[in-house]
């Protein structure tokens, strides 16, 4: 595959992991004697399409990350460590600082390891016609709304719901025009109760441009609990 646009990975390792009930960070809990967070670094270092990786990490873990997980597993790629900050769209913020230029940029959970390089693939030839896409899947299950109380109020038909994955990728220039405006914004889309998820929903939200979806894997998981260890272990075997 042909490819001469500037393309950088922004990992994100800057999660605490609450629900995972343990000590350690999610992204540095073992899987098969490696971090979580090698997996996803390995796929974006050992792919073509990749120039550069910008990775985050929680305050005070910029060291160790250097030391333990960069230079310990010899990711020539990543050429900067970012503090993250308080919300997951403040570390990607923070990133996009760190990115000048034109070109793509691949935005992915660190607590993701399983994005593959055909993951990769499909998103880069959707984002070059769409400027914006993210990886996901359709839902296997039928879902229900519910109210505060949990009785069901809807039943949304299962063929136009997806549950979205990363990386999530965008033009350089549309990623930093969203969250620049974000930033002015935060305070006015708290006050009406919208909290952003993720960086589609900045980008569809505040720019209004609307944003490709594309088959990721359902494999792709992002491990949160201890039950989605479990089964990262179980596929890695």
């Amino acid at each position: 595959m042909r490819q001469t646009e500037k393309t950088v990975a922004v990992v994100l390792a800057a999660g605490q992991g609450k629900r995972m009930r343990s000590d350690v960070q999610k992204q540095y809990l073992l899987l098969h004697d490696k971090p979580v967070l090698y997996y996803a670094l390995k796929t974006f270092q050992d792919s073509a399409l990749i120039q550069e990786i910008i990775l985050t990490a929680a305050p005070g873990e910029e060291a160790y990350c250097r030391r333990e997980i960069v230079e310990k597993f010899q990711f020539t790629k990543v050429k900067r460590i970012v503090t993250g900050g308080r919300e997951r769209y403040h570390s990607v913020a923070n990133s996009l600082q760190e990115v000048s230029g034109d070109g793509y940029v691949f935005i992915h959970d660190g607590a993701r390891p399983f994005v593959t390089e055909e993951i990769l693939a499909r998103t880069y030839e959707a984002v070059k016609v769409h400027h914006a896409c993210v990886a996901g899947m359709p839902v296997k299950d039928t879902i229900k709304l519910v109210d505060q109380e949990q009785f069901a109020l809807q039943t949304p038909n299962r063929e136009t719901l997806w549950q979205i994955q990363t990386p999530q990728v965008f033009s350089i220039s549309l990623a930093k025009k969203a969250y620049e405006r974000l930033l002015l914004e935060e305070e006015r889309l708290k006050e009406q109760g919208i909290q952003i998820t993720d960086d589609a929903m900045v980008v569809e939200t505040l720019l209004k441009h609307p944003v490709k979806l594309v088959k990721g894997s359902y494999e792709n998981i992002k491990i949160t609990t201890p039950e989605d260890l479990k089964i990262a272990v179980a596929f890695l075997k």
